[in-house]
């Protein structure tokens, strides 16, 4: 079986094949994968994967360049204040997935400056909504005290049932609006 396979949901949409559709990896090889680098991550570092720890290293440092006392006693600052970001090693896990799939893309050729959009939607409102989700999802990472890939691979790794039951309810919250969006996609 080939590592690289069409994959309906990125080829298709409603049954009709996309303009330009590329060759993806088989999601079960690529999960295989991941798999064995949250193993290696265990084994060689003596954690799991998550970004958050990256991204508040990158912010604290930014804003003690501009009010240090202010991050040095801000409590949601104050432990990654310390040290810059490169000296915390997810931050060279963030640079490396940064790196790593824009030399996937280039090599799978889907490298395009666009906005993916449904239809229905307008590039200045997909882009307002984008930025929203975002900026929603990072203030909940920062409350919840770590992220989404965190919670799945690393908790759900370790059978950690809060893990378990928060992705089930991201899968359950995602399943229940997609009723609500539907129409902006096709």
């Amino acid at each position: 079986m080939s590592a690289l396979t069409h994959s309906p949901p990125a080829g298709r949409l409603g049954g009709c094949a996309l303009p330009g559709a590329r060759r993806q990896m088989n999601p079960y090889l690529a999960g295989f994968g991941l798999g064995l680098v949250l193993l290696a991550s265990f084994l060689i570092m003596g954690r799991g994967l998550g970004a958050t720890a990256a991204s508040g290293s990158v912010v604290a440092w930014l804003v003690g360049l501009i009010a240090p006392d202010f991050a040095a006693t801000n409590p949601g600052l104050k432990g990654y204040y310390a040290e810059p970001p490169w000296v915390n090693w997810t931050f060279y896990l963030i640079v490396g997935a940064f790196f790593g799939a824009l030399v996937s893309a280039r090599l799978a050729r889907r490298v395009h400056l666009r906005v993916e959009r449904g239809p229905q939607l307008g590039v200045p409102a997909r882009l307002a909504l984008a930025f929203a989700g975002g900026a929603i999802a990072a203030v909940g990472a920062k409350l919840a005290k770590g992220c989404t890939s965190g919670q799945a691979l690393t908790g759900g790794s370790q059978l950690n049932a809060g893990s378990w039951i928060f992705m089930l309810s991201v899968f359950a919250g995602a399943y229940a609006l997609a009723w609500f969006v539907r129409k902006e996609w096709r």
